[in-house]
């Protein structure tokens, strides 16, 4: 059971601060998640803690391959409506 952080990542280390297990350190050109220290913050945590803090939608997978901050989950605005939010926004 482990996390991974893929190349979206930009390396703004939030997430190597709150992570309980230190299973995450820098690397080229992104973060790295030790395998073998990441408990995904089971039974510590409702969430891992990466996840929760991490700025960059979609940088970060499950275990199983999801992501565990899809779009949409950090703007609250679903991908499908982001075009005519912006253009609302824009005409202001």
């Amino acid at each position: 059971m482990a996390l991974s952080i893929i190349s979206s990542c930009v390396n703004c280390w939030a997430c190597m601060d709150v992570c309980p297990q230190l299973a995450i350190r820098p690397d080229t050109p992104h973060f790295k998640i030790n395998s073998s220290l990441c408990s995904e913050c089971d039974g510590s945590y409702s969430v891992p803690q990466c996840a929760s803090i991490c700025p960059i939608e979609g940088a970060i997978l499950l275990a199983d391959g999801l992501v565990a901050n899809p779009a949409g989950s950090l703007t609250g605005i679903p991908p499908e409506a982001w075009e005519e939010t912006m253009q609302h926004i824009q005409a202001r």
